[in-house]
């Protein structure tokens, strides 16, 4: 596998990517209720939504437009990147269809013209050597190791490079998971292939994939490098954005001390937060304007204007504006719902 330092030396050799797609548009099935009212691209994290996590590392690597495909609630993402990232100018697609990766990045093909461009999901975050990255002469496409690919597209490699693309496969061949990192040099290479599995109506598991569109690119002579990536949360389920969660909050957790509560790191706890009698952490966020009295959170996601009392909590998340109030010990409450315990 490509390292993270083994690339740097080849930097000015190729031409500078300027342009990332980042595509938003799912439903976010396996995270609802949440995703009733919110798109899965704007449930928070710590301290921000998942896709201002991956802006920032988008902006901090130096791109410079940034192409986001919306579908599913979108007028949410156009009035969250507006308000929080007034400096950004991004170029707008719409998925109408929810037809899969594939056919999502396929909307966004004008902006396939042949330039390199970065691909990153909008439910996953990752930490990553950017200059490493953008830097590698190939093709490139970030992968992790796991215990169970059948629930990832994986690659297969031989020699350092990949041999194989497959889609969540029920018998993998490798346990080199894709990581939603996907680095195209030759961008018309990439729109030449989806419109050929669009023209075909070749689908698996009845979506357009865009590890299909890999595959026939590497069969038509394109070549891939892996790129280890070891900074990767996964957001696409309840226990994995609870656990992303964790681990951000070990990273960037503000740790603030608070008259008459107990706070015990790492927590993420926003300026506005009013905190009553409580205990807050391990592993809490607290969104702004969010009342908690009377009240022990631990490895627990709160989001703005949610007002909990006299619970404890433990692996919950609960919405924005929602209401927890009684004994509740597990919840995952979407936004401006109400549990209330009595007895």
């Amino acid at each position: 596998m490509v390292r993270r330092e083994s690339v740097g030396v080849i930097k000015g050799r190729y031409m500078a990517v300027q342009r990332a797609i980042i595509p938003v548009a799912g439903a976010g099935t396996r995270l609802r209720p949440h995703t009733y009212v919110v798109p899965k691209t704007l449930l928070t994290v710590a301290d921000k939504p998942i896709l201002g996590h991956i802006l920032d590392g988008v902006l901090s690597a130096g791109i410079q437009e940034v192409v986001l495909v919306v579908g599913y609630k979108g007028d949410q993402v156009v009035e969250y990147v507006r308000r929080a990232y007034p400096q950004l100018q991004p170029r707008w697609v719409v998925q109408e269809e929810a037809a899969g990766l594939g056919h999502a990045i396929w909307c966004a093909r004008q902006y396939l013209d042949g330039s390199p461009v970065l691909i990153i999901l909008g439910d996953t975050i990752v930490e990553v050597d950017w200059t490493g990255l953008l830097c590698c002469p190939d093709n490139v496409v970030g992968v992790h190791r796991v215990d169970d690919p059948r629930r990832f597209g994986v690659v297969v490699l031989q020699d350092g490079v990949v041999s194989g693309f497959v889609e969540k496969p029920e018998e993998p061949l490798s346990d080199v998971a894709l990581v939603g990192l996907y680095l195209i040099r030759e961008s018309h290479w990439l729109r030449e292939a989806l419109e050929e599995l669009l023209h075909r109506g070749f689908r698996t598991r009845g979506e357009y994939q865009l590890t299909d569109a890999l595959e026939l690119m590497r069969q038509r002579g394109a070549c891939f490098h892996p790129f280890v990536v070891e900074g990767w949360y996964d957001c696409g389920k309840w226990e994995t954005l609870l656990e992303t969660n964790r681990h951000l909050l070990a990273r960037r957790g503000n740790n603030p001390r608070l008259d008459g509560c107990a706070v015990i790191p790492p927590v993420y706890i926003a300026p506005t937060a009013r905190i009553e009698a409580a205990v807050i952490g391990p592993y809490a966020s607290v969104g702004e304007s969010a009342t908690i009295r009377l009240s022990v959170l631990r490895n627990t996601i709160v989001n703005a204007e949610a007002y909990v009392e006299a619970v404890v909590l433990e692996g919950s998340i609960i919405g924005a504006r929602a209401v927890v109030q009684g004994r509740a010990q597990c919840l995952s409450v979407a936004d401006e719902s109400e549990v209330r315990q009595r007895g």
